[in-house]
């Protein structure tokens, strides 16, 4: 029998992609591309985050070989965005023909056409061919490499010659489905996160090994609301009879947490990977008692980077022995450990090393407490009973019944105790859950999801004033999501066209929600992560007049759903507003506003000519109204 192959391959070498002179297949039993912008933007920031000179592993490609072809039983999502990559940065040359799917005609005609799709040769190909999901792969990679400037861009084609993949051969007379089976059902592997956990039980002894793994195991599943990750008796003991009250602040009160069902007191990673503690599957009701269960915005290793950005700011005595930053501002959660270990090798207070212990008890606390103030304030993704449409959530846990026939229950999050519910403060909860809304679709990337951490420290500055003083928390979220629009508006350049950046059009629709539709119209932020123009800067040949000079100003740009740019991008105004009604209908507010102007004889004319010029003076007055250009 053949033994395994494994072969190191990098991304380009010697000025040849890994592509040259092979040819790969996606089988049938493997399902088609569906890498969407989390993913494809996680793979471009990690190999952005390369350091020259040092080789970065990004993964393996499992195949099998069968007479030269490669068979990808393993890795094909990532192989697949490696070559729209390469094919868009023109490092693809010659290899056209070097990744194929079996029996998918038109994912096979899609990656045969990249060429023209790219220049926009709509003569050159058929778009009613098209496999959308590998056109909308190809939109995110050319919409996040266009925002490089040449050196970056030449920066970055450098670094791919340090990233490697790995291409192992699996054996002759594999059964290669049983195989892919077992690739997709493999248990839960180590993960950064299990080793800094036995990192920080390692400074730990007896009874607080046993707290800390219990509340970790808590924090670690992020669905939910963490109270219903411990057993009823602990909940009572942490957040008080009704399951609400924010955990003590006091390392002495989890001392006498009861015990959970492992009597274990070591730190050994085999035992860390599978945690003791059982995740209930319903989250809950609502107040209606509908069934409904939340997702997190983000994951665990990041909260965990949140929450010592937290920490560090609850003890800013804390600082780096030589003089340097005891954490970067960048959330990177290949950098997880590392952060960490900076703080337990380099941090000190008045001179003297940090007591490790003492770290590990005190960031336990930490969060828990920066958990509970997560799961409160922070939005979440909500779904009802079996429903996949989730829609945003601003909740809080409440408890009904006693004893033993407690039960757990969401409504809004509470942002008075005034008796005054009825009057302007009833704005205060949509406000909020609009306004971190606008920020999670304008940061798509957790690694920038720095609102987060903001907002948590804010949160547990302030905790013991939540209630009474309410509108504070909205002004905290309100001038975190200013910073960039004032920014923006200081800078006074208008025409940046597809480089506006996502979080001014999405203030912008939060003003035009709160102020010109006063709350009153049917609208929510989605992930429209395509800034698109009306008037077309390519418009469709021959049908009507290119427009030069103003094409990329403000009042022409709006934001779109990226699978309908293809479609939408090279058409008349007029055509727009004609062929995509029930997207305009549900779209951004200031796309429903530009159609609404686009009517009568000559509207595209007009739009060019002194609509557009209306509607962004209309637009930039009510940013400035609302912001002001004061100097950061």
């Amino acid at each position: 029998m053949k033994t395994n192959k494994v072969a190191e391959l990098h991304i380009i070498e010697a000025n040849k992609s890994i592509f040259k002179s092979v040819k790969y297949c996606i089988p049938l039993y493997q399902r088609d591309y569906a890498w969407e912008e989390k993913q494809i933007l996680q793979l471009i920031e990690d190999i952005d985050d390369v350091n020259l000179g040092e080789n970065y592993y990004i993964g393996s490609l499992i195949v099998a070989c069968h007479d030269g072809l490669y068979e990808v039983v393993d890795g094909q999502q990532r192989l697949t965005t490696l070559f729209l990559l390469l094919s868009y940065l023109g490092l693809n040359t010659g290899n056209e023909e070097a990744l194929s799917f079996s029996c998918r005609d038109k994912s096979n005609y899609t990656l045969r056409h990249i060429k023209p799709i790219l220049a926009d040769e709509r003569d050159k190909y058929d778009a009613d061919h098209l496999q959308q999901n590998i056109i909308s792969g190809l939109n995110i990679i050319k919409e996040n490499i266009e925002k490089f400037n040449d050196e970056h861009r030449n920066a970055f084609v450098e670094k791919l010659h340090n990233v490697v993949i790995y291409r192992i051969e699996v054996p002759e007379h594999t059964d290669l489905n049983h195989y892919f089976e077992i690739m997709n059902t493999r248990g839960e592997q180590l993960e950064q996160s299990d080793v800094l956990k036995a990192r920080l039980m390692s400074e730990l002894q007896g009874k607080d090994q046993q707290v800390f793994a219990t509340i970790w195991d808590a924090c670690r599943d992020m669905s939910g609301y963490v109270q219903m990750h411990f057993s009823p008796t602990q909940r009572g003991e942490l957040f008080s009879w009704d399951w609400a009250q924010i955990p003590s602040h006091r390392m002495s009160d989890y001392r006498n947490l009861s015990q959970t069902s492992s009597s274990k007191t070591g730190a050994k990673i085999s035992e860390i990977i599978r945690p003791d503690f059982s995740v209930e599957k319903d989250d809950g009701s609502l107040d209606d008692d509908t069934r409904v269960r939340f997702e997190s915005v983000i994951e665990f290793p990041y909260f965990l980077l949140h929450a010592l950005k937290v920490y560090l700011s609850i003890h800013p005595e804390i600082k780096h022995k030589d003089g340097g930053k005891l954490i970067d501002e960048l959330l990177d959660d290949k950098k997880l450990t590392s952060a960490f270990e900076r703080i337990l090798d380099y941090g000190t207070i008045n001179g003297e090393s940090l007591d490790r212990s003492k770290f590990s008890r005190g960031f336990m606390v930490c969060l828990l407490r920066t958990r509970y103030l997560f799961d409160k304030y922070i939005i979440k993704r909500e779904y009802a009973n079996e429903s996949s449409d989730g829609e945003w959530s601003l909740k809080s846990l409440f408890v009904s019944g006693q004893k033993s026939h407690k039960k757990a229950y969401f409504a809004n999050t509470r942002f008075s105790a005034s008796k005054q519910w009825a009057s302007t403060s009833k704005w205060y909860h949509p406000d909020n859950l609009m306004l971190q809304a606008a920020l999670r679709v304008s940061y798509t990337s957790p690694k920038v999801m720095h609102w987060i951490t903001q907002l948590l420290i804010w949160l547990s500055q302030n905790v013991d004033k939540l209630d009474t003083n309410i509108p504070h928390y909205t002004n905290a979220i309100n001038k975190i999501a200013k910073r960039p629009v004032r920014e923006f508006l200081n800078n006074k350049d208008y025409s940046l066209g597809v480089n506006t950046p996502h979080v001014v059009l999405n203030y912008l629709d939060l003003l035009l929600w709160r102020d010109k539709y006063n709350r009153n119209v049917e609208f929510d932020f989605e992930f429209r992560n395509s800034v698109e123009h009306w008037y077309p800067r390519n418009p469709s040949e021959g049908t009507f007049d290119r427009w030069e000079d103003n094409v990329d100003r403000f009042g022409n740009l709006c934001l779109i759903q990226r699978n309908i740019n293809s479609r939408f991008s090279n058409m008349s105004p007029e055509a727009k507003k004609s062929t995509f009604k029930d997207m305009i209908k549900k779209g951004s507010l200031k796309l429903r506003i530009m159609s609404e102007m686009t009517q009568g004889i000559n509207a595209s004319q007009r739009w060019k000519e002194s609509f557009f010029a209306q509607h962004e003076q209309e637009m930039l007055n009510l940013l400035l109204n609302e912001i002001g250009t004061d100097e950061l």
